[in-house]
């Protein structure tokens, strides 16, 4: 059976790609704490990335409050697709006019996954993981 922490990206994740049948995730335990490496489809990166990275950053952040619960250190490393557009542009400076996306309505529709995503989360305290 996967682990809380895993179980929950997953679920976050699936809830959000139109692939959710190739989201995987690869759990590492070292001196550092969790590191959770996630892979999805390369058709899904921009989804799971988000505008100027808003998406990622928040699975973190609530990947994060999972860690402060059960007083663990959880990372999340999005492995890119070899050949990928944004494995590319990774290695390229980012662009200022990136970093300061206007707001869109794409907004509302991260604040319903976040909300799904603690709903989620409280659903994990009733499990007996």
């Amino acid at each position: 059976m996967a682990e809380a922490d895993q179980a929950f990206v997953e679920y976050v994740v699936k809830a959000i790609v139109d692939n959710p049948d190739k989201v995987e995730i690869k759990r590492t335990v070292d001196e550092r704490g969790v590191l959770l490496e996630l892979s999805v489809d390369p058709d899904d990166m921009g989804k799971i990335i988000g505008k100027a990275g808003a998406t990622a950053k928040s699975i973190r952040t609530l990947l994060r409050v999972l860690g402060a619960k059960s007083d663990a250190r959880f990372n999340l490393k999005i492995v890119e697709p070899e050949g990928s557009e944004h494995a590319a542009a990774s290695h390229e400076e980012p662009q200022s006019a990136q970093a300061e996306a206007p707001v869109d309505e794409g907004d509302a529709k991260l604040d319903a996954i976040k909300a799904k995503a603690k709903e989620g989360l409280e659903d994990l305290d009733d499990l007996d993981i």
